[in-house]
């Protein structure tokens, strides 16, 4: 039995960075295809465009590439964590990822600083907790089944609003972001992994950031939502993004301060139209989160 309990506080502390690594950001309903804007896709750069146009153009041309291989690292409080793969944002969310988590709820659990596979499905996430993980509390198992369905039930208003993240989103959110609040700045242009891009910076207040979530969600879980969000301490999120010559994303970065520390995430993406085939684990080597909860 206490390896049971030991492996459900591994799950949740894996399964809580692994669900929002990258993946998941402060997003807005994406904005439809614009005929003029497909039409300055066809000229590369962003030169003579205001910061609100270019990435409007940014946002649509992003879109449309449906996936991207990507890396980067998020740190929360004590936690930090490295992530590298692919995904396809075409019909839902799919994603094959390697993460490695360090510091915080794990820093004294077996799956510290050791590579885990994660995918994503538009239904589900799963992560692979390792052989300690499957002896001890798996059942022999060795994934873990994150149901998008069941957070939302149990999760109240976030997660609801998690559901809808790890379902919709894509790079060209957080560039919806911005255009929401209507105050985006360019700062130069920058050297990212050898290409040249433009930076772009605003800054989120977190009171609108409810406001701005998907219709899915009724007006009473944003009500809630947004007053989670304020409790967690955190007053504004600083957005900036990297846009490069052929007016796609190739850089994010996402800093608030919260009660629980700071939280600080950067993502790289690059090889748009990569081709991303994910598969489900088999049933024989999985185990429902949910499943492990009720025991």
């Amino acid at each position: 039995m206490r390896g049971t309990h030991v492996g459900v506080r591994w799950a949740i502390a894996a399964g809580s960075v692994v669900l929002m690594v990258g993946l998941t950001a402060c997003g807005s309903e994406k904005s439809g295809d614009d005929k003029a804007g497909d039409k300055a896709g066809e000229k590369s750069g962003q030169s003579g465009m205001s910061p609100l146009a270019a990435l409007k153009l940014a946002s649509q041309q992003t879109d449309k590439k449906n996936s991207a291989k990507v890396e980067g690292t998020t740190k929360m409080g004590e936690q930090n964590s490295q992530m590298s793969g692919s995904m396809d944002w075409a019909d839902g969310i799919r994603a094959n990822m390697s993460i490695t988590q360090n510091g915080g709820a794990v820093a004294s659990s077996p799956i510290a600083g050791k590579p885990m596979d994660a995918r994503y499905t538009p239904d589900a996430m799963f992560l692979n907790m390792g052989d300690e993980f499957a002896a001890q509390a798996g059942g022999g198992k060795h994934w873990v089944k994150y149901d998008y369905d069941v957070l939302a039930q149990k999760a109240g208003p976030s997660g609801a609003f998690l559901k809808d993240q790890m379902q919709n989103n894509n790079p060209s959110r957080s560039v919806e972001l911005l255009l929401a609040t209507g105050k985006v700045k360019s700062v130069g242009s920058e050297d990212v992994k050898g290409v040249k891009a433009t930076h772009y910076t605003g800054t989120v207040k977190v009171s609108e950031i409810a406001k701005m979530q998907s219709k899915e969600l009724s007006q009473s879980d944003l009500d809630a939502l947004q007053k989670q969000l304020e409790s967690s301490g955190m007053d504004t999120e600083t957005i900036d993004l990297w846009v490069d010559g052929e007016n796609l994303l190739v850089k994010k970065r996402e800093q608030a301060t919260s009660n629980n520390g700071a939280y600080d995430s950067t993502v790289y993406y690059s090889d748009y139209g990569t081709t991303v085939t994910v598969t489900e684990p088999t049933s024989s080597d999985t185990v429902d989160f949910q499943d492990m909860l009720q025991q």
